[in-house]
């Protein structure tokens, strides 16, 4: 046997649970060839270990990085892909439809699903329950001209979840928890003399 395949298989073998799939990370293909076809770009693979080294950069001082920081740590992996393009359609539609077919598996639930056929766009926010926790959350969205998809894996607080928005290439979910949003605060009144 050559040296170096069996240093390749040794490696993958000893990587053990880094190498295994998550539960509710979902299989997205790289989309390597859609790259040079694409405006705009956004690609974030972050699994626990570069989760843990990139949440060291958010401040403790920074009341959102705080949020951001505390639930990332519950966090076994965040995975982004955003591509917008100059024409509609210039990205595989069958690519997306292979994605959302994974969330037809046990335990995923649809908890949004929004269509318009005037803008011809669709939105789907999917859920996947254990018991009572919340294990993973995949985000599709596509329009003509672009199409993101996000996969959110671990422990996951729904109610908590707006604090990634804005981090690690998550962008604005827009998931209502049912709570109301505080109520603005009035702006000081200065004091006459």
């Amino acid at each position: 046997m050559n040296a170096r395949l069996v240093l390749t298989l040794f490696a993958l073998l000893s990587a053990g649970p880094a190498w295994a799939q998550s539960k509710g990370q979902l299989r997205i293909p790289e989309f390597s060839a859609l790259s040079d076809k694409a405006s705009e770009t956004v690609t974030v693979t972050l699994d626990a270990n570069l989760l843990g080294m990139a949440a060291r950069f958010l401040s403790n001082e920074d009341p959102e990085q705080a949020k951001a920081k505390k639930l990332v740590s519950s966090l076994t992996g965040i995975y982004v892909r955003h591509y917008t393009f100059e024409t509609d359609y210039a990205y595989p539609k069958g690519d997306i439809d292979g994605v959302r077919r994974q969330l037809n598996a046990p335990g995923w639930s649809r908890i949004v699903g929004a269509i318009s056929k005037k803008e011809n766009t669709t939105v789907d926010v999917f859920v996947l329950i254990d018991g009572e926790k919340a294990q993973g959350l995949a985000i599709i969205a596509s329009e003509p001209r672009e199409f993101t998809i996000v996969n959110i894996v671990g422990n996951i607080d729904l109610e908590q979840l707006h604090d990634l928005e804005g981090n690690f290439g998550v962008p604005d979910l827009e998931i209502d928890t049912g709570k109301k949003p505080a109520p603005a605060k009035p702006p000081a009144q200065e004091k006459t003399r």
